[in-house]
């Protein structure tokens, strides 16, 4: 593990970032598709943090249109679809996505 000093923020943040890259490394081609989804918890949240800059924030998603951005990077999109929404990267509510930590158009009541 990298030296930081202890409450270095800056520092913490630059280590995530520093592994974040070589697990991108790892399971990202250089075309930007994923070849595996990881199994180590700590990975795929490396990986989902990658995939959900996909993702405009504020910006509400239907799932087909989820399902769309993150088939262009794995075919799996629904397991990495799944993911997002477990890890806390996206919210959804009754179909309709958004990137967690953004504030969706609430004047828009989504079709039920």
């Amino acid at each position: 593990m990298a030296n930081y000093q202890a409450g270095s923020v800056g520092g913490l943040e630059t280590e995530k970032r520093s592994y974040d890259g070589r697990v991108l490394e790892t399971f990202v081609d250089v075309a930007g598709r994923l070849h595996a989804i990881p199994v180590q918890r700590m990975k795929r949240l490396a990986v989902l943090r990658w995939l959900v800059e996909d993702f405009q924030p504020g910006r509400l998603h239907t799932e087909a249109e989820v399902n769309r951005v993150i088939a262009r990077r794995h075919p799996d999109f629904a397991a990495l679809r799944r993911y997002l929404v477990d890890e806390e990267l996206m919210q959804r509510k009754r179909g309709v996505y958004w990137r967690t930590g953004t504030v969706p158009n609430t004047g828009w009541d989504p079709p039920t």
